[in-house]
């Protein structure tokens, strides 16, 4: 705004009085009608109004200081096709142009990603700090994968009535494509035995029109299977569950062609597979402490499904007992031990004296119910030397141990591990000190593996392997002081649940058993052995199908470890050592970030039309656009981007012109008295 001023030469009032004297003595001429009288006051007054040292003030303006934020995506997906070197080379420009510009600051932002939310740039430009009033656009140097883009411009881009430019620059040569394979559905338990279903799906991403695509499932050790599809359509696959614990599927898509890469073809899915309820099958003999024990336990577990029988007396004997007060319900042998007893994962013979109750057909079902995979566990005591024991029947050839008829022995022991039995995991690191028991068995024949010793040092604990089934010998029947806490008791409690779990084939209970996990990327292994010490290092099989022997430490109780570092290499790890193998999986941290890899515009496209800024690829060779401050019109050129300049007033700054230079007046005053006095010498003439 431009302003009028005066800066007299002499005092204001001295000027007021000759301004006010020249104008009457002027006024009273005009009156008067003298001639030249008008001239020579407006003469007189003009000299007046310079002597007023009359300006124009004018306010002064300069640019205002800018803030640009330039945000670069350092996402994962910015480490294919030389993206972030391409964005890292393109920063350093933009730097060195906003740095020659007066009273620009060009502030970077750096944006990792790859914490489970995507590529959040616009998080980072809310929370910039930025001097406030100051901020007058951005610059977003990502491969267009932004995954908190607002759906209309942030109220931080307008100010004053102006849309400030958001710049996009892309690190690509165009629009690309990208082939994902997703898991729709997969259920994170099944059945073993049973089939579990998957529903998964191929999206073709950039790309028209469904293709045909193979989808390649591997499971464990077989075969791979091909599965036909359609992109763009979902498709079902079952899949078996063999076995309990952990079942790792790899599902892959084949490429398509000109994809940006092939790391979300892949998917795992993991499932656990579970048995149904556990059916046990209890048979007591003569009522004994330990009963009381095996129904506590086997109770408590609520995956356990119980069947006890405790049989009281022979079904033959007839010692006049009234009817009336036998059991209403008869022992049903033949269902049990011929119709049904497939059906059961253990069976459990607690201090069971046969005498004829078990004819020895059904006593062969139990043989070859254990030989074709079922599960027993028999605790014996006196009765193992008795005529009618266990040991003369067809249930001899699957024990693991004979006791003799003088095979008792009645003394006090405290229950020790053997040297296998500290590394099996039945009785590794169990809980001590034990309590005493107070009688045994002897053996004069055994296979198998003692895990627990007894009486002058005779096995106590006995496991063995027949064919598929399992067999394990407890030879003493006095377990149950320990629960009765003697001397102080003992883990009965622990001790039998890992028993019975192990002779149902539960896979942590396997003496020879190899494990692998991974965590910040770390592949850790851990392989439980029965031997003393592992000859054969492991085999790792990565990913990208590279093998690499590692040698496992003992870590003490038959447990040996090593450690791997996985380089963050997504997928398959498969470890194989003496036979065994076992896999595992490095999914990505960041699934939203996996799951499009394209390099693309159209998320970012909405917003920069909003923002009238413009959108650059930078790759096939294009140069980076220069920046300029621009004061109006339009914001970026074919080689060029800008930022609308401000302008503000100076403080206590303005610049003065003259309204009246000297020349002007001087010059004025002599016309006009020239004037005066032509006029007055023409009238005189007349």
């Amino acid at each position: 705004m431009i302003h009028l001023t005066f800066m007299p030469l002499i005092p204001v009032w001295l000027i007021g009085l000759a301004g006010g004297s020249v104008f009457l003595v002027g006024l009273y001429a005009l009156l008067r009608r003298v001639p030249g009288s008008l001239a020579r006051m407006l003469a007189l007054l003009l000299l007046i109004f310079w002597l007023a040292g009359p300006r124009l003030s004018r306010p002064f303006y300069e640019p205002a200081p800018q803030d640009v934020l330039l945000v670069v995506d350092h996402s994962p997906s910015m480490a294919l096709r030389n993206r972030l070197d391409s964005a890292e080379k393109a920063a350093a420009l933009l730097q060195q142009e906003a740095h020659a510009i007066p009273g620009l600051t060009l502030h970077t932002v750096t944006v990792q990603g790859g914490h489970g939310h995507g590529t959040r740039l616009f998080d980072a430009i809310d929370q910039a700090d930025l001097p406030p009033g100051r901020f007058s656009g951005a610059i977003l140097l990502t491969d267009g994968m932004v995954h908190d883009a607002p759906a209309t411009l942030p109220a931080l881009f307008r100010r004053d009535g102006i849309t400030l430019p958001l710049h996009v620059l892309l690190t690509g040569a165009g629009e690309e494509k990208d082939r994902r394979l997703r898991v729709l559905q997969a259920p994170p338990y099944a059945l073993v035995g049973k089939d579990a279903s998957l529903r998964v799906a191929v999206d073709d991403l950039g790309a028209t029109g469904h293709q045909p695509v193979t989808l390649t499932l591997r499971q464990g050790d077989e075969p791979p299977r091909q599965i036909p599809a359609i992109s763009g359509e979902p498709i079902e696959i079952t899949v078996p569950v063999r076995h309990p614990s952990e079942t790792l599927v790899t599902l892959s898509a084949a490429p398509l062609s000109g994809e940006v890469s092939t790391r979300n073809n892949n998917a795992i899915v993991r499932i656990n597979g579970v048995r149904d309820r556990l059916k046990v099958l209890l048979v007591s003999g003569t009522p004994n402490q330990g009963e009381r024990v095996w129904r506590r336990l086997l109770k408590a577990d609520p995956s356990v499904d119980l069947v006890h029988f405790t049989i009281l007396r022979p079904p033959d004997k007839d010692d006049g007992t009234p009817l009336s007060d036998l059991a209403l319900i008869p022992f049903p042998i033949k269902e049990l031990f011929q119709d049904r007893i497939k059906q059961f994962d253990l069976i459990i013979l607690d201090g069971f004296h046969n005498a004829g109750i078990l004819p020895q057909d059904y006593l062969t079902n139990i043989a070859d119910y254990v030989r074709e995979g079922g599960g027993l566990l028999l605790t014996a005591g006196p009765e193992f030397t008795q005529d009618g024991t266990l040991q003369d029947t067809p249930l001899a050839d699957i024990l693991p141990a004979h006791v003799p008829a003088t095979g008792v022995i009645n003394e006090r022991f405290v229950p020790q591990l053997t040297e296998s039995g500290k590394r099996h995991p039945v009785t590794a690191g169990l809980p001590q000190p034990w309590g005493p028991w107070y009688r045994g068995l002897a053996s004069e024949r055994l296979r198998g593996t003692s895990l627990l010793t007894g009486p002058e040092n005779q096995p106590l604990l006995v496991l063995d392997t027949v064919r598929k089934g399992r067999v394990a010998l407890l030879l003493s029947d006095q377990l149950w002081l320990w629960s009765r806490g003697e001397g102080g008791g003992g883990p009965q409690a622990e001790l039998l649940k890992r028993l019975s779990h192990w002779l149902m084939k539960e896979p942590d209970l396997e003496e020879n058993q190899l494990r692998a996990s991974i965590s910040d990327n770390n592949l850790h292994i851990q392989r439980r052995s029965s031997a003393a010490s592992l000859t054969n290092p492991a085999q790792i099989t990565s990913p990208d199908g590279k093998t690499t022997a590692v040698s496992l430490k003992p870590a003490g109780d038959g447990v040996f470890t090593a450690g791997f570092a996985t380089n963050g290499q997504t997928g398959l790890w498969i470890i194989r050592q003496d036979g065994l193998t076992t896999m595992t999986a490095q999914t990505t941290e960041d699934p939203v970030e996996e799951s499009d890899l394209r390099a693309t515009a159209t998320i970012l496209d909405s917003l920069v039309k909003q923002s009238h800024g413009t959108t650059r690829w930078l790759g096939s060779g294009t140069i980076v656009p220069g920046i300029r401050q621009v004061a109006s019109g339009t914001l970026y050129g074919s080689d060029w981007i800008g930022f609308p300049r401000q302008l503000v007033s100076v403080a206590s700054s303005s610049r003065l012109t003259e309204l009246c230079p000297s020349w002007i007046a001087l010059c004025g005053t002599l016309v006009l008295l020239f004037i005066g006095w032509w006029r007055e010498g023409r009238l005189r003439r007349r």
